[in-house]
């Protein structure tokens, strides 16, 4: 006999659950993730809808995970010339666990590093929180034009560079340009997008700076209406294969304890070498 929802939320009013959750339900023999069938989600949809499942707790249309999809695979390394990936190999290199190195690495994430893009994504949509717009027209490019001025006056008058704009390696970040027109081409370029490409275009007359990957991407994820506090965590969904690359790399071609510098190379400007028994009189 099937239980009713009413019995159910009166049994857990009755039992006191110490963990409430939305996202799974796991009981004997039976996964369900936001109410599919895990073994039905495996068959029929992708990695990327699986985020977007998992995130937003629906699953997107074609476009959206054709999408995130590209959102997720432009994130997927820089090299090695990100702190977080150097901090992994150097762990690495010392003979850590996989899961001790890659931890390493996410935990060296921050308002400096992996940190830009949720940044970006709360300035996008602070400046349009109240405006809602359903498709791009003459008069909403008037108010978004309007709104990027704003943002770039706020920041100059604070002497602070606007997140996701700018990058420390490269002139022209050559992902943006292929977001853009994958977003247009994909029917999900929206407001933030625009909000995004306005604020390029006034930093590029007056400073020659152009949109990064993160301002690309800041864009992109507000207009499919991921909120900005989920910004680092989508970036770490996309870095994440990278670090495992990096470790892995890191163990099996190099010599353990990689040094990233020569002795010759450290410079010490503390004090000279002083003597003790001048401190405490020692006879």
């Amino acid at each position: 006999m099937a239980i009713g929802r009413e019995t159910v939320e009166n049994l857990i009013k009755i039992s006191k659950p110490k963990w409430r959750t939305s996202i799974s339900q796991v009981a004997p023999n039976r996964i369900t993730t936001r109410g599919y069938p895990q073994e039905d989600l495996i068959e029929n949809i992708s990695f990327a809808e699986m985020v977007y499942l998992l995130l937003k707790g629906e699953i997107p249309s074609k476009s959206q995970s054709k999408m995130l999809q590209s959102v997720l695979v432009s994130f997927c390394d820089h090299g090695v010339t990100p702190p977080s990936t150097q901090m992994a190999r150097i762990m690495a290199s010392t003979g850590s666990s996989m899961n001790s190195c890659v931890a390493g690495g996410l935990l060296s994430f921050g308002k400096h590093h992996a940190g830009a893009l949720e940044l970006s994504m709360k300035v996008l949509q602070d400046a349009l929180k109240h405006v809602e717009i359903e498709r791009i027209d003459s008069e909403s490019v008037d108010l978004v034009q309007t709104a990027a001025q704003m943002v770039v006056d706020r920041y100059r008058s604070k002497g602070e560079k606007i997140p996701g704009f700018g990058h420390r390696f490269h002139q022209e970040d050559p992902r943006p340009p292929k977001l853009i027109d994958m977003a247009i081409k994909y029917d999900c370029f929206g407001i933030h997008t625009e909000l995004a490409l306005n604020i390029q275009e006034i930093l590029f007359k007056t400073k020659g700076v152009r949109m990064n990957i993160d301002g690309a991407n800041a864009g992109i994820l507000s207009d499919l209406g991921f909120e900005w506090e989920l910004g680092t965590g989508i970036f770490m969904i996309g870095r994440l294969p990278a670090l495992v690359a990096h470790v892995n790399e890191e163990k099996v071609r190099e010599t353990p304890f990689r040094k990233l510098f020569e002795i010759e190379e450290i410079y010490y400007d503390g004090p000279d070498i002083k003597k003790l028994d001048e401190f405490f009189n020692i006879d």
